[in-house]
């Protein structure tokens, strides 16, 4: 295990009836920017808990954030930061709407010409807004780390930066928030927050039994709950379990101290931007030609896997039990069942790894060929 400093300052408000927390948490003294996404937190009642917890501070909303959050929407947020000399950000939403509370808490106190840097030329981020949330879907960790991604239309980019300045203050999780969610969405945050596991855990050995642990952990637990979430969407138990492993699978506790991988995740965000599919999507169709091209770099790791949380055996049973749980989720694995042309993917996406001299993976042995032939092996 290496040498580390694990740093978490977000407070975690879990259970039922936490939105009501928002009262001592939120500052009365400066406006409030309440950003959301298109609308379901005003049909399930969520909407209305935040008002009434935040009661008479001054409060500016701003709706319309995307599934996958657009730069152009966030710049127009941070005109409204502006306008109304706004002081405090709180997302309530999934982890699209924090990731642009992120950037936009970010960009409003940038001092650079164009706030795009953050994202395209890595630009330091010193200072943020403080922002505060309240999660209504269970996928992305966005709650308790200081990452981000967002995408820009014009350029068709999907880019992520990270910063502990973005931290959110606090988080409020409660389950029962999640209850109306549509099947796609749940399916989608169980892959997710897998998925983030894997790109922490399924690399090489490194001395660290305890991650290991934990990590397997909770990818058995969600292997555990996540067909009952599914199957009973108010199932309380279920759903508090698979709401905290997935804030479990990105708080930076699993991965702090031991190889990372997140090459699945960054061919996954060029999918995303050129065809639109979404991120947990583009992740399922990835990550197995990741394990298959990178085999014998992860045999051990994979081995341990499949066998400790499946009881299957080596690469193959990882690569297939993996595989078949995801379908069982009602996920595709394959880039022709969301109509995708693997070779012009392919084609497409080598290019631009190509243009950013991109080397991918805990070896960072995956170049932009070898992320062709990756995307051609899931057609």
């Amino acid at each position: 295990m290496q040498n580390f400093v694990f740093h978490n300052p977000t407070e975690i408000v879990f259970g039922k009836g936490t939105i009501a927390g928002l009262a001592s948490r939120v500052p009365q003294d400066v406006p409030i920017l309440l950003v959301y996404g298109r609308g379901s937190i005003q049909s399930n009642g969520v909407y209305d808990q935040v008002r009434r917890a935040l009661g008479k501070r001054a409060r500016v909303d701003f709706g319309g954030i995307e599934p996958n959050p657009r730069y152009e929407t966030a710049m127009r947020a941070v005109e409204r930061v502006r306008e109304h000399k706004i002081g405090f950000l709180l997302s309530v939403g999934g982890g699209s709407v924090l990731d642009a509370c992120k950037f936009i808490a970010a960009a409003a106190r940038f001092e650079g010409q164009d706030p795009w840097d953050i994202l395209s030329r890595h630009a330091p981020v010193h200072a943020a807004l403080p922002i505060g949330a309240v999660l209504t879907l269970p996928a992305t960790g966005s709650e308790s780390n200081g990452n981000a991604v967002i995408s820009r239309d014009s350029t068709q980019e999907k880019l992520a930066f990270s910063s502990r300045a973005v931290y959110p203050v606090f988080s409020i999780l409660d389950p029962e928030t999640t209850f109306s969610l549509p099947p796609k969405q749940v399916r989608n945050g169980i892959v997710d927050a897998m998925v983030h596991v894997f790109e922490q855990y399924a690399t090489y050995p490194a001395a660290a039994p305890l991650h290991d642990r934990l990590a397997e952990g909770i990818l058995t637990t969600l292997v555990e709950v996540g067909p009952k979430t599914l199957a009973a969407p108010q199932d309380y138990d279920a759903r508090a379990a698979f709401m905290w492993c997935a804030t479990l699978a990105l708080n930076g506790l699993v991965g702090c101290g031991v190889p990372n991988d997140w090459a699945t995740h960054e061919i996954g965000h060029d999918l995303t931007a050129l065809y639109g599919i979404d991120h947990a999507e583009s992740l399922a169709v990835v990550l197995p030609g990741v394990w298959k091209l990178c085999a014998d770099q992860k045999r051990d790791k994979l081995a341990q896997y499949a066998e400790r949380v499946f009881g299957a055996s080596g690469v193959e049973g990882a690569i297939e039990a993996t595989e078949q749980f995801f379908l069982s989720l009602g996920m595709p694995v394959r880039l022709a069942d969301h109509g995708i042309d693997a070779q012009e993917a392919a084609a497409k996406i080598t290019e631009r790894f190509r243009a950013r001299r991109a080397r991918l993976g805990e070896h960072r042995r995956i170049d932009a060929d070898a992320v062709g032939e990756i995307l051609r092996m899931r057609a």
